[in-house]
């Protein structure tokens, strides 16, 4: 009998033992759409293994807890995992012991406003387009930066961002605005306003009044640049001439400004029109004279760069050519040549 019953008792064991690799080796997908399961900071592993077990991810909260006794040494990390594919319980624990979160990837393209970007926010289902709206309506986050700032319009920096599911709007936002404060320390642009405006500057012609003096001219100024060029070879020349038509006293005319004005009041419908020019806005550049009242766009390096450091020139004026670049001009005879140059080019409808 003794005999028999180890017999059995060993039967057992080796049963229990491949039951027990099974569930940890054998790889298991109990879920049809990709799960993700957020971990949140100080969950236990009895939680943790138990909400793997409703999420499909493993086929046993109680073998996990078992791997886990014999790995005590590994912590499970924090943070949202996708699982996609079958995984074993081994390859599971080994994902969350090393801390491969996932992120979805976002990125902010240069010279986009806060109303492109939440709208690029929402097609890419990581917030709604008005959350993101309240979110950056509010300037607090910036203001350290720029007392001025009624928005977090131009300090939303463009780049590429790597959110964890279930990010705020106002975390997103926030995000944004901090990597704008690393890019000032990074790249040394703390202290250029006053630089360029100083004698001596390297930006514009020394005391110049129309050379930006704090952060939000100069920001505000780099946002109009952004809207109006992607071309790198122009932005300095772009800045030159909106800093000459400022110190005679010119009105811009910067069509984005318009746009701008439409897209706060919810009126723009997708191209400007001479309506949109007679908007009465403080940001429409058509009819108020000087920078409009805040940045328009979410600026980059080149063209803060672009802002701080315009070119020397005596062009006023300067329009399309139709191929991604601008045509400049002296005088309104050599602007009105240039306009007729576009037209001439642009395909009629």
């Amino acid at each position: 009998m003794q005999r028999r019953a180890k017999i059995l008792i060993g039967i057992a064991a080796a049963a229990a033992a491949a039951t027990l690799a099974w569930l940890w080796f054998a790889p298991y997908r109990g879920f049809r759409q990709p799960q993700i399961v957020n971990l949140r900071a100080g969950t236990g592993t009895r939680a943790i293994a138990q909400q793997l077990r409703r999420a499909g991810v493993i086929r046993s909260s109680t073998a996990f807890l078992l791997w886990d006794l014999l790995h005590r040494k590994q912590t499970l990390k924090a943070g949202a995992y996708r699982f996609r594919h079958a995984h074993s319980l081994t390859e599971v624990f080994a994902r969350l012991a090393a801390g491969r979160v996932f992120y979805y990837s976002f990125t902010v393209p240069e010279g986009y406003n806060r109303f492109e970007i939440a709208q690029a926010l929402e097609n890419d289902g990581l917030a709604s387009r008005e959350s993101f709206l309240r979110a950056s309506a509010d300037g607090g986050l910036a203001r350290k930066l720029d007392p001025q700032a009624q928005s977090l319009e131009g300090y939303l920096y463009p780049a590429t961002y790597h959110f964890a599911p279930g990010e705020s709007a106002e975390e997103i936002a926030a995000a944004m605005v901090k990597r704008f404060k690393q890019e000032m320390q990074r790249q040394q642009w703390t202290g250029i306003p006053a630089r360029a405006a100083a004698p001596g500057g390297t930006g514009a012609a020394p005391a110049d009044p129309a050379a930006p003096a704090d952060i939000h001219s100069w920001v505000t100024m780099a946002s109009l640049i952004v809207k109006e060029t992607q071309s790198a070879g122009e932005r300095r020349l772009v800045a030159g001439v909106f800093y000459n038509r400022l110190r005679q006293g010119l009105p811009l005319q910067c069509d984005p400004t318009v746009i701008y004005a439409a897209q706060l009041a919810g009126e723009y419908q997708g191209a400007i029109t001479r309506q949109d020019l007679k908007l009465d806005s403080p940001y429409n550049t058509y009819l108020r004279a000087g920078l409009p009242p805040g940045p328009i766009a979410n600026p980059g390096q080149a063209a803060l760069a672009a802002a701080a450091q315009p070119a020397k020139t005596d062009y006023l004026y300067f329009v399309s050519n139709g191929h991604g670049g601008h045509r400049f001009a002296r005088t309104l005879a050599g602007q009105d040549r240039n306009i007729r140059l576009y037209l001439k080019k642009k395909p009629h409808r």
